[in-house]
């Protein structure tokens, strides 16, 4: 059996240690070809090294392994040009419930702390079957997308939370100065999440809120808000052509406003050619 490359992006020294090391037994051949410490470092290695399996631990400082792995499909080259296509990704993570709920939804591969044998076997088989199998122009990249883009949409990083309100929005309460302005959702053009805020777009107006993306999309009409970017949602009747450039990348132009909105290849399904 041929050589395959991994990373392994685990914070915690003695699990990426341990994790190595069950690796070696179960697949010996298989090289590890770099070991990092959080999201971002994962990013730039894979994108250097381009290892054909990815291990990333869930729970990392500053960017977890879902973000990694988002960012990771963002950058990486077109399918068309790559010379390899996008790695195998195995989610490592300590026991909770709704994230295996959301992985196992998904078909995406995990690994629970700590790493068993008998399932760390189970893995590198499904690891072995799909390196085997050719590239499918495109397909598996495709597949790869929906399955981040299902992981987000069922929040596998958290617990959900019944108290939160999921009642639809009609009115936008945006506080300027020492008065409350009531915008009509009819008159946003776009919402852009931004540090701490979130940017409220009208066609002659930009307001601030501090209510997270996160927490108004789930009460935003999914068929009247696309979105486009994991920090932005327009409203659908607002987008006036899509344009792609040199690089394949996509990006929007808007009927009320000037500026132009990169779409994400997450959600560059939502325009395909009727």
């Amino acid at each position: 059996m041929r050589a395959a490359t991994a990373l392994i992006a685990e914070d915690e020294p003695l699990l990426a240690q341990a994790l190595q090391q069950a690796l070696a037994q179960v697949w010996p051949t298989l090289n590890i070809v770099a070991t990092v410490g959080d999201g971002a470092a994962a990013v730039r290695a894979a994108l250097e090294l381009q290892p054909e399996v990815l291990f990333f631990d869930i729970r990392m400082p500053g960017m977890s392994g879902l973000q990694a792995a988002i960012e990771l499909a963002e950058l990486w080259p077109e399918p068309a040009s790559q010379a390899r296509k996008f790695p195998a990704l195995v989610f490592v993570t300590a026991y909770d419930q709704y994230a295996l709920e959301a992985f196992e939804a998904q078909a995406v591969d995990y690994l629970l702390k700590p790493v068993q044998t008998p399932r760390l076997e189970k893995t590198v088989a499904k690891l072995q079957s799909a390196l085997a199998a050719p590239a499918g122009n495109g397909g598996d990249f495709d597949a790869t997308l929906a399955q981040l883009r299902g992981l987000l949409e069922r929040n596998a990083l958290s617990a959900p939370a019944p108290q939160r309100d999921t009642s639809p929005l009609k009115v936008l309460q945006v506080s300027v100065g020492n008065a409350i302005h009531m915008v009509q959702l009819t008159e946003v053009v776009y919402l852009e999440a931004a540090d701490k805020y979130v940017r409220v777009l009208t066609a002659e107006r930009e307001y601030l809120i501090r209510t997270p993306l996160k927490e108004l999309l789930p009460r935003l009409d999914p068929d009247q808000f696309w979105q486009i970017h994991r920090g932005t949602v327009v409203q659908a009747t607002q987008i006036a052509k899509v344009l792609r450039d040199e690089s394949g990348k996509m990006h929007l132009s808007l009927r009320s406003r000037a500026e132009k909105l990169a779409i994400s290849r997450l959600y560059a399904h939502l325009f395909k050619s009727l």
